[in-house]
């Protein structure tokens, strides 16, 4: 489902900030760069962002920013996830991953009683894509594979993945910011923002 935009006018006059502390907050990492959403409209280029997570994110800087400078309100939102593990236990009480997940990794890479941040978005990625429905037990073993062996490449940038098939062939791609665009006869079953999931990973380990 399509994520509801405000525009930036719209966005300033609702929260009562300045254009310059929009993009203050900006270079100071508290608002995230692919929240900034250029889109053509009649009076040509403007800025958008998705509504829910900006007016979320501007709430919560207003409310921080009496106590902690800008700096120690950008570590709350972007800490040192390479520093981040977890158990394999903690995983699953937080309801980062099922105990499926962690099979099938445990069937690929050996048994793991604690994991490094790369490792639990990968399994966070796999637990929602086959929560999703659209993929298989076995889909899901290449899903991992893949995220495995290519995800690292998109860290920084406004990654998705993407599930395909085509004449009963399925197929993933892991695809930086640039549009992508399919043939006809190609069903495109599942689309994911690997930002959108960060994102929530990254509250669900707060």
């Amino acid at each position: 489902m399509e994520q509801e935009l405000i525009s930036k006018k719209e966005l300033l006059e609702m929260t009562g900030i300045s254009y310059g502390q929009l993009y203050r907050w900006k270079r100071k990492n508290l608002i995230p760069e692919d929240w900034f959403i250029r889109k053509s409209t009649y009076t040509g280029q403007e800025t958008f962002f998705p509504r829910e997570k900006i007016l979320g994110r501007i709430n919560k800087i207003k409310s921080m920013k009496d106590d902690l400078s800008l700096d120690e309100i950008a570590r709350h939102f972007m800490p040192d996830l390479k520093q981040v593990t977890l158990s394999k236990e903690e995983c699953l009480k937080r309801n980062i991953v099922s105990e499926l997940v962690v099979r099938i990794f445990t069937e690929q890479n050996g048994e793991k009683n604690v994991f490094t941040f790369d490792q639990i978005f990968q399994l966070f990625v796999l637990e929602k894509a086959l929560q999703s429905g659209q993929i298989s037990l076995e889909e899901g073993k290449l899903l991992l594979k893949t995220l495995v062996l290519h995800a690292g490449g998109l860290k920084g940038k406004n990654g998705e993945l993407v599930f395909i098939r085509k004449m009963g062939v399925s197929a993933f791609i892991l695809a930086g910011a640039t549009e992508i665009f399919f043939d006809p006869e190609v069903n495109v079953l599942l689309r994911l923002s690997l930002a959108d999931l960060l994102e929530e990973l990254r509250l669900r380990m707060e």
